[in-house]
């Protein structure tokens, strides 16, 4: 991994902090790929002009932070704060987060046509049609909610969510139980005198197949789910 040093500079309140780190390592921890910090920062401080030496003081960081604690608050500046990105980790980064966007849009919107959702190459193609920039900083889920409108144009869109009943039998209760937690809201659980479990959940229209999927899977096809007009 390089040695090259950045500095995040990151905006609190009306305050400036920064912190300099390697840049590299500061590229790998934003990814979730490096957990430990120590081997992120240059120095264990945090400044409000670095190239000066002018560090913050802890009146300015509890003010700002509301603790005093350095470690979390370097955190956070790494977390959230303004990280220089190389050509190649702008475009990395914006790969991954135009698929997230996708994964979003893919699970929450379905093709009114057939109440499935429409295949990733679809989605990608509305995208690029109606000109979509991906921010490689920004959640996607922010995002997600602006490009579903921008695209609008391209593609049908249909949400909204559906009821299902279910009934799973007593060997697969506790496997199934975690699955449904996954999926969506379980507004009915009943556990009954043989240990089988049954009852109702909500789940957003564009996962039913995989749901019903999962269901099929987890009981060998034992389990039985149908839909609450």
């Amino acid at each position: 991994m390089s040695s090259k040093t950045a500095i995040i500079k990151y905006v609190k309140g009306s305050e400036k902090f920064e912190i300099v780190v390697y840049a590299d390592a500061a590229f790998e921890y934003r990814q979730n790929k490096l957990k430990d910090i120590d081997k992120v920062l240059v120095i264990d401080e945090v400044f409000t002009d670095s190239s000066k030496g002018q560090r913050a003081s802890r009146d300015k960081l509890k003010k700002a932070f509301g603790t005093e604690d350095i470690r979390e608050i370097e955190k956070e500046i790494l977390t959230k704060g303004e990280l220089p990105l190389t050509t190649e980790q702008r475009r990395k980064l914006i790969e991954d987060k135009k698929k997230q966007i996708i994964t979003i849009i893919s699970k929450n919107y379905v093709d009114p046509k057939t109440n499935l959702p429409h295949p990733v190459i679809r989605i990608e193609k509305a995208m690029d049609m109606a000109g979509i920039s991906i921010d490689p900083l920004k959640p996607a889920e922010e995002q997600a909610k602006l490009v579903v409108e921008k695209i609008r144009p391209y593609i049908a869109l249909k949400t909204g969510s559906i009821t299902l009943s279910f009934k799973i039998p007593a060997k697969y209760a506790y496997q199934v139980i975690k699955v449904l937690k996954e999926y969506g809201e379980i507004k009915q659980e009943n556990w009954e005198s043989d240990g089988s479990l049954s009852g109702l959940i909500t789940i957003p229209l564009a996962t039913q197949a995989a749901f019903l999927d999962r269901i099929a899977s987890l009981t060998h096809g034992e389990g039985l789910v149908k839909l609450i007009e």
